[in-house]
């Protein structure tokens, strides 16, 4: 954007610089961004001022990432070294950083937390150190200090993950540890089994291949600690601003245009974020007092942010970290994955836009004046080049080459593309800054997924998988809508808990088996179904983290923020459903051009259907016989019967006739003036 232009941008928003720097929370605590992160993501409860110990986190978080760049580039070590290396440094960081209890320790680091530090690299290490005596012992019999490394291992890696991820992922760990141990003493019922020593329980989590350092981890090593570099390396060339004010200037023109630029906003920025908190703090500090300042109500604001953020972890070309894992269990190659959750994800935020279009139709709010707008083209011309990084990484995809490969394209390029700015040329101190934060935001993730292996690793032990998969099919008594039913609430109670990628490894060990072996549902549309719940759990009441952090910033009363949210993002409830029974809309399966042309407009239609009718709005305020045919014809241009879309279209038509001929009942005043400055 050109100087001019960026110096009436600022001044024409210094009153959002005022409204971003007064956060609080529910109960009216004043709260900085920091603060507000801290208090609904767990992530960011890490020590701030650990004085010396600063060398050391410095030191082990470069080490990490430049291990992961190397064998990136080189080829990476046999899976179980190449697992130890990675899960062993990050357990050794997460004690030095976070604190046994949430503002305990604040400054300095407690001797205890030293020992558990050292401890957690050593019993990593010890896998490397005695590699093949440990797969010796897998034949002859552990020794008794193999025991002790891997209780130690165990229970040091469920700590971990208490404190930077938090406790329901710990206490369902736990809970299956204990069924591993002690299912032979359920009464008798399909979920009982014969039970396992201490011993095998402790070392086949540990040193098996298929637990904790199953393939959770080995795509965490591989693929997704990469990405999480990438992304980190974005933020610091400043591109999440570059896509806030491309947003504005191709979408605040329009009616309740500070919302749709919000949407916008929030879904490019899910191409290179996948944290659904992370990302409505970081853009809700600009967008909700933008919308708020345009008479959008603070529930409102606050909704579409944290809507359209956790819709981020649904965007490709990099989705959130479970993404990756799903190659491994689908069996298919990242592209693929890309393409099938692409014209799903298009459509989610094309939900959320239309529900942003009819509520701004509804309150009477038009667009910003095109004078406090910047200009698409100044930009692109300006900072078009912080695209080429994006574009290596779908390039690299669609030629053939691996996601490891990709990401160390887009990593490459983004560092050279760098220092075409003054602004974003990154100094030798800013470069150690990033290899630090590139461990420092994986940290979270290596917990979530070794403690997933947990999980994993028992119910692969003890056939739990195959016990729950049929429960499902038995309680849905062979009804697939049903069995979906049942399936999404379990993926949402889950992911109300547990993070995106440990809910994902799961519902894909336990679930997504059931819809696919029991009920003939596609492989990817089964994987993506429990995929898109596990993530909207971030926005479904009453644990919808993201909408708490964005009527933190909002100042808005957090449970209406939720159902608000769940209200926008209607369309994520429904997708799922449509392409397990049209696969056609993730591309599985036979089908022409035509037949997908047609899929996507029904299924926009359908939407838009439904979303008038949960907004209360279409071309007039709809009454409620209105509303309630509104949201039956969506639903049945969402089905793949072309007479049933064909009934839902009329419908349609028959109500927009019907609002035609009613005199307008849109605001005349108030919040439909234009916006000042």
């Amino acid at each position: 954007m050109a100087k001019n232009n960026n110096k009436n941008h600022t001044k024409n928003n210094k009153e959002d610089e005022r409204l971003t720097s007064e956060i609080t929370d529910e109960n009216g605590e004043q709260l900085s961004e920091q603060e507000l992160l801290e208090k609904y993501d767990k992530e960011s409860n890490y020590r701030k001022n650990i004085g010396k110990w600063a060398w050391i986190v410095t030191f082990l978080g470069v080490y990490l990432t430049v291990f992961h760049l190397y064998t990136g580039f080189y080829g990476t070590l046999q899976s179980q070294i190449q697992g130890a290396v990675h899960v062993g440094t990050a357990l050794g960081v997460i004690f030095l950083l976070y604190p046994v209890k949430k503002g305990l320790h604040k400054n300095g680091i407690p001797w205890y937390d030293v020992v558990l530090a050292f401890t957690a690299i050593f019993v990593g290490y010890y896998k490397i150190i005695q590699f093949d005596a440990i797969l010796d012992a897998r034949v002859h019999g552990y020794s008794s200090l193999d025991i002790i490394i891997s209780i130690l291992g165990v229970l040091l890696l469920l700590e971990a993950t208490r404190r930077c991820v938090g406790l329901p992922i710990v206490i369902v760990a736990s809970v299956t540890i204990l069924y591993a141990l002690f299912g032979n003493l359920i009464p008798a019922n399909m979920l009982s089994h014969a039970g396992f020593s201490f011993e095998k329980v402790f070392t086949d989590l540990w040193f098996r291949e298929n637990a904790v350092f199953g393939i959770p981890v080995q795509v965490s090593a591989k693929f997704i600690f990469l990405f999480l570099l990438f992304g980190v390396l974005l933020v610091h060339t400043g591109i999440g601003q570059f896509f806030n004010d491309i947003a504005y200037a191709l979408t605040g023109r329009f009616t309740g245009g500070t919302a749709k630029a919000a949407v916008a906003a929030s879904a490019m920025q899910g191409m290179v974020s996948g944290s659904s908190i992370a990302n409505t703090v970081a853009s809700g500090s600009f967008t909700i007092p933008m919308m708020k300042k345009a008479k959008f109500k603070p529930e409102f604001a606050a909704a579409a942010e944290a809507s359209a953020s956790t819709g981020g972890q649904l965007m490709p070309p990099i989705m959130g970290a479970a993404a990756f894992i799903m190659i491994e269990y689908t069996g298919t190659d990242y592209a693929t994955i890309m393409l099938a959750a692409l014209i799903p994800s298009l459509l989610y935020f094309s939900g959320i836009f239309m529900g942003a279009h009819f509520e701004a139709k509804k309150q009477g709010i038009v667009g910003m004046p095109k004078d406090q707008l910047p200009s698409a083209k100044k930009l692109l011309l300006s900072k078009g080049f912080m695209l080429l990084p994006l574009v290596a990484i779908i390039g690299t995809l669609f030629a053939g080459y691996t996601p490891q490969r990709a990401a160390l394209m887009g990593i490459l390029v983004a560092f050279l593309a760098s220092f075409v700015r003054k602004d974003t040329r990154m100094s030798f101190k800013k470069i150690i800054f990033v290899l630090e934060q590139g461990t420092r935001v994986a940290l979270p993730v290596i917990a979530a997924v070794g403690t997933a292996g947990i999980i994993a690793g028992v119910v692969g032990m003890t056939g739990l998988g195959s016990k729950i998969a049929s429960g499902i099919i038995a309680l849905s008594q062979g009804i697939l809508p049903l069995a979906l039913l049942f399936t999404m609430i379990a993926c949402i109670i889950l992911g109300m808990g547990l993070p995106t990628t440990a809910n994902y490894v799961v519902t894909a060990t336990v679930a997504a088996p059931a819809l696919i072996n029991g009920f003939g549902v596609d492989m990817l549309s089964a994987h993506l179904f429990v995929f898109y719940f596990g993530i909207v759990a971030d926005i479904t009441p009453p644990v919808c983290l993201a909408a708490y952090a964005g009527a933190g910033i909002a100042r808005a009363n957090p449970f209406k923020a939720g159902t608000t949210a769940v209200r926008l993002a209607i369309a994520a409830f429904i997708i799922p459903y449509i392409f397990v029974f049209n696969p056609i809309l993730v591309q599985s399966g036979d089908y022409t051009t035509l037949e997908l042309i047609l899929a996507v407009i029904t299924a926009l239609i359908g939407m838009m259907g439904v979303s008038s009718s949960v907004m209360g709005y279409f071309k007039r305020k709809a009454f409620a016989w209105e509303r309630i045919v509104l949201v039956a014809a969506g639903l049945m241009l969402i089905s793949p019967n072309h007479y049933v879309d064909i009934l839902g279209f009329v419908l349609i038509a028959v109500v927009w006739l019907f609002q035609s001929r009613r005199e307008d009942d849109m605001p005349k005043q108030g919040p439909g003036q234009p916006l000042q400055a």
